[in-house]
């Protein structure tokens, strides 16, 4: 399954490189509330709203990745700008590895891809 949105910001590639990295999450994402273990900007240790998970960064053309590498069900998300449609415009994509799941579950996805707030970033 796969989410998408567009966040109001004006940061550019190297703007979301620079200021988006793992201890950073839970002052950009709501519902990422605490970073349990920093282990600089590509590595550590979240607890967000399915509990506690390592969290892995990586840079990629026009943004970054971040992965749960621990998750059952794979979640990933990128935030990238520059490309089209929108090449001013950050967009989160957000991806699982399941084609359906139980709609606790999706409402929950949904969330999380609503609670990003990058316009302070």
């Amino acid at each position: 399954m796969e989410f998408f949105r567009t966040l109001p910001a004006t940061l550019d590639t190297t703007g979301l490189q620079q200021r988006l990295d793992v201890p950073a999450l839970p002052g950009l994402c709501d519902a990422i509330d605490t970073l349990v273990q920093d282990e600089g900007p590509d590595n550590g240790v979240v607890y967000c709203l399915w509990g506690e998970f390592r969290v892995h960064r990586e840079l990629i053309n026009g943004g970054v990745r971040f992965s749960l590498p621990g998750c059952p069900n794979g979640l990933a998300w990128t935030l990238t700008t520059g490309h089209p449609p929108e090449p001013r415009a950050v967009i989160l994509h957000l991806t699982i590895n399941r084609q359906e799941h139980d709609p606790d579950f999706i409402e929950s996805l949904e969330m999380f891809a609503d609670s990003w707030e990058l316009s302070a970033a």
